[in-house]
């Protein structure tokens, strides 16, 4: 029996989804979705064991993403944690024919589709206290970091799997390109971009090519969603804004690949590499986000890390786990 609101998901029985609806923008309706698995008495048992017994986790999609990974979800439950994962405006299961993909000029924007969310996941238990405890991959890592810096009363930890906090060509390159892009932001924001997503990430993902991993590429495109210099610069002043510190006060776990593979040729190593970050780059600029901050190199990792090899996902788990037993009640 599926709740008011909810429906069948495309992940299959096991989860359901709901849509959000965000009023209008520039390109018509705009909704976000939220999904969650399906849970019965086992699961009921097991919150009330592990670590993070009261707490709600969130989960926020990377740029050309959407939220299928559901072993992160299991497992995060099976620490205690209430699981939830969020569609943002203009991906995955939230795009509609109208729109431009993933497309804002503002990462702040998102506040509204995280606001939604919440309002549904108290609504579930309206008479429990509970803690909230983030998770963001890539550029929903720098999303939450800046909206848990914005909303400092709603958070009690953050966990980021490889988030965009800083340029590839590190902070000088940023602040050669930035003036650049914001020049062709206010001229034409949705203006065509060079392409420069190669699809290495794609292959060492994907069980069509090296990876095991099958997810629907509507939505998750093999040379990911065409750029637009408004949406690029967003990400820019977003990262500018963690270079000059974010003061977030909870415990905040990194996790990130131990090497970048960034080259314009195939190279079977990329199966062990993040392919997309400089991840050097992000590990300093992480020192940025707040006061308790953990940094966690995992050997082999890919850019999103519990997409990795079997042995780097028990690795990042058990990362995760540890971190968990440390956070404040």
């Amino acid at each position: 029996m599926t709740d008011a609101g909810w429906q069948d998901d495309v992940l299959g029985a096991d989860y359901e989804r709901r849509e959000l609806p965000l009023g209008v923008d520039d390109e018509g309706p705009v909704v976000a979705t939220l999904v969650r698995r399906r849970r019965g008495p086992v699961d009921h048992l097991r919150r009330h064991a592990g670590p993070l017994h009261d707490v709600d986790v969130l989960y926020v999609h990377g740029w050309s993403d959407y939220f299928f990974q559901t072993e992160l979800a299991e497992r995060v439950e099976r620490l205690g944690a209430r699981f939830h994962a969020l569609d943002l405006r203009k991906y995955g299961r939230s795009l509609r024919p109208h729109q431009t993909p993933g497309h804002v000029d503002d990462l702040a924007t998102y506040d509204e589709d995280i606001a939604a969310a919440l309002d549904v996941i108290r609504a579930e238990h309206p008479e429990q206290h509970r803690r909230l405890v983030p998770m963001g991959h890539s550029t929903g890592g720098l999303t939450l970091a800046l909206w848990s810096a914005r909303h400092p009363e709603l958070v009690d930890g953050l966990v980021l799997n490889s988030p965009w906090l800083e340029f590839q060509a590190d902070a000088i390159g940023r602040a050669v390109v930035a003036p650049v892009i914001k020049l062709g932001a206010k001229r034409n924001p949705l203006a065509p971009m060079p392409a420069v997503d190669p699809g290495f990430y794609t292959r060492t993902v994907s069980s069509s090519a090296e990876g095991t991993w099958t997810y629907d590429q509507r939505w998750r495109p093999d040379r990911g969603f065409p750029l637009h210099p408004g949406w690029l610069a967003a990400v820019f002043a977003g990262q500018e804004r963690v270079a000059h510190g974010l003061g977030i006060t909870v415990p905040t776990l990194v996790m990130l690949s131990d090497k970048s593979m960034l080259q314009p040729r195939w190279n079977e190593g990329m199966t062990r590499a993040d392919v997309a970050l400089n991840v050097d780059a992000v590990a300093r600029r992480a020192l940025s986000l707040g006061d308790e901050v953990t940094v966690r190199r995992l050997r082999g990792a890919l850019h999103d890390v519990v997409l990795s090899a079997q042995p780097v996902r028990e690795h990042a788990y058990d990362v995760i786990g540890r971190w968990a037993a440390t956070l404040p009640h």
